[in-house]
This record gives C-alpha cells, structure tokens and sequence, in this order.
C-alpha cells in the first residue's frame, strides 16, 4: 500500500495524541533512574508509533481486521516469572 502526504499526516497526528497522553501519564517512567524502567517506557512509546502506523495505512480495514494486525505481531513482554527456565527454584 502506497503511502499518501494522507496517510503520513494521519500517522504524525494519531502518534503526537496517543504520544502525549502517554508521556503526562508515564513522565516518571521515562525519567526514572531505573533502566529497565526507562527501557518499559521507551517500548510503550515504540508500541504507539507502530499502532499509529498501522491504524493510518489501514483506512480501509474494518475495526476488526485493523485489531488483528495490530495484535497478530504483539508479543507482550512476559513477566520473569513466566519466562521458560526462569521459574523459582525449590
């Protein structure tokens, strides 16, 4: 699917709102001397560029199909705990 100066517009606008909210809402996260934290953080905002992307190049796809692309290439970080061989030790 060609990209239109539409399409990039959309992309630029969805990211700088979802980007915003999530920034006033994650400011000490991404700020934190943590660097595992600041690293969870920096996903998120990766996650809402990629799902900005998505939504804007698929106009045309219902809700549904638009749903499915997004989750058909998430893979959730998964806690220690249930990383395999990860788990606690007797």
């Amino acid at each position: 699917m060609a990209k239109t100066d539409d399409t990039i517009e959309n992309r630029v606008y969805l990211f700088e709102s979802l980007a915003s909210s999530y920034v006033a809402a994650a400011s000490e996260q991404l700020s934190s001397d943590d660097e595992q934290t600041r690293q969870r953080a920096l996903r998120a905002l990766a996650e809402l560029a990629y799902v900005s992307c998505v939504v804007a190049d698929t106009q045309r796809l219902s809700p549904e199909q638009v749903r499915e692309r997004v989750l058909g290439s998430f893979e959730p970080e998964q806690p220690p705990e249930a990383r395999p061989g990860r788990g606690k030790r007797r």
